[in-house]
């Protein structure tokens, strides 16, 4: 009998693993089709200005290089809606695995509330002060001229990216992120054709060079601004009118709880980034050109595994509100399973690039080409140590420990690798290879307590 009774357990625990398995391989599936279109959705939102930037090209050095100012202040702001948006997300989430229609709503119009509010202050300060930025960036007085104008309009583009950002973070939450992707694919051919004339002229017209480059941006985020509000109108399973018994200003605090410290997060890392650039800058000529043509690259490369994790931060945020969390610590494992796979096909593909870089920028100098060749080594291994970090900090976040996830990140970059980086470039005079290590050990230095972490949390969701 004995043996017949351990048997039939046996049968149980597998029938059992099995079920899990089979579930978690319906969440994979669906984490993909969800993290595909998030992807390309990253890829487009870089895409806006870049498009800008290669229509602007052929008029001179003078308009690129004005470009490249009002860009690099334009982006950082865009930057900061998409964090925001990516903390609304979660709460999208949340509320859309609990079917909850109050909370869907709530998540919906706090969400726009805190986007337009933060547009508002930058379009303010865009107004108001734009010269002065651009002043504390350039002292030629017609470069300056040229960026203004661009900002001048494109400051706009502030005010309705903050809407965009937040009917782009109701369809990912609730697992539509295809409708967003439409609305780039409706966006950018506008943009590249509206601006190439505008730029350029056509007939009579003689262009309007820069400021017809913001002119096309801005109607062409204007149209996707509007085929996203008819998307989510048309749709008939969303009810975005707000519950009358819930106070909106009593719901605000929560919400803003849980999407301040991703924004803060965001905000941390962007000045971090732009503090190793200006140390790179300290660096020789060529190594500071090497490490600028290679940094695109890396931030492209990065959009997948960022991808994933996010669409895994939404299967996670859904599951929670289902109260559904029988399965998370094997569909987590999964998820990092995956995202470490990504992570190492993109490796495949740096390594692909290093060896065929000078293809890539046949005309670069030779000094340069072998500072590219040095660095090779770190940006083909940094993909893969990011991933877990993003995987793992995704996770956190969804489980609800986004000021884990900030703390984490703001002592391992501003406490110990940016201090550190300083030190060997400014005292020390380091090699650019060492100097460009400080991001990968970084990285190294975020997964001991991510890891950590994630292993706490997962521990406790197995007790309740």
């Amino acid at each position: 009998m004995d043996g017949w009774e351990g048997s039939y357990v046996c049968l149980q625990s597998l029938l059992k693993k099995g079920s899990c398995l089979t579930i978690t391989n319906t969440y994979i599936r669906r984490n993909l089709t969800l993290a595909w279109p998030l992807a390309f959705n990253a890829l487009l939102v870089q895409s806006m200005l870049m498009i800008d930037t290669l229509l602007v090209a052929p008029l001179g050095e003078l308009p690129v290089a004005a470009m490249g100012i009002a860009t690099t202040i334009v982006a950082f702001v865009l930057g900061l809606e998409i964090a925001i948006g990516n903390g609304i997300q979660l709460l999208v989430g949340r509320a859309f695995g609990s079917n909850n229609q109050a909370n869907l709503a709530i998540a919906y119009w706090s969400g726009l509330l805190i986007n337009i509010s933060t547009s508002l202050i930058f379009l303010f300060i865009l107004a108001f002060w734009g010269s002065e930025l651009v002043a504390a960036i350039t002292d030629d007085s017609e470069l300056a001229q040229l960026a203004e104008t661009y900002i001048s309009i494109t400051k706009y583009i502030v005010l309705l990216t903050a809407y965009t950002q937040v009917c782009t973070a109701f369809c990912n939450g609730r697992g539509h992120s295809k409708v967003p992707l439409k609305g780039f694919m409706i966006e950018l051919p506008v943009n590249a054709i509206l601006s190439y004339f505008l730029i350029n002229g056509f007939a009579g017209y003689e262009g309007l060079g820069v400021e017809g480059a913001a002119w096309g941006s801005l109607i062409a985020v204007f149209l996707r601004a509007v085929f996203l509000y008819l998307a989510l109108k048309a749709d008939d399973k969303v009810d975005l009118t707000y519950p009358l018994d819930r106070k909106f200003w009593k719901e605000i605090g929560p919400q803003y709880a849980e999407i301040y410290p991703i924004a803060a997060n965001f905000f941390l890392l962007s000045i971090g980034a732009t503090v190793y650039q200006l140390l790179f800058a300290q660096l020789e000529l060529f190594s500071f050109v090497a490490i600028t043509l290679i940094f695109p690259w890396v931030r492209a490369g990065t959009q997948f595994p960022n991808a994933w994790a996010q669409a895994s931060a939404i299967s996670i945020s859904q599951a929670l509100g289902q109260k559904d969390t029988g399965d998370l610590k094997l569909f987590i494992s999964s998820c990092t399973q995956v995202g470490m796979t990504l992570s190492v096909i993109i490796a495949a593909l740096f390594f692909i690039l290093s060896q065929c870089i000078e293809f890539v920028y046949p005309d670069i100098e030779a000094d340069t080409l072998a500072a590219l060749i040095i660095i090779a080594p770190l940006y083909i291994v940094l993909p893969i140590i990011r991933a877990y970090n993003t995987v793992a900090g995704n996770i956190l976040r969804a489980l609800g420990n986004s000021n884990l996830v900030l703390k984490i990140h703001f002592v391992t970059q501003w406490v110990i690798a940016l201090p550190i980086c300083a030190l060997l470039i400014l005292q020390f005079e380091v090699s650019i290879f060492w100097a460009f290590a400080m991001i990968p050990i970084e990285e190294l230095l975020k997964t001991i307590p991510f890891n950590r972490y994630k292993q706490l949390y997962i521990g406790r969701l197995e007790t309740k």
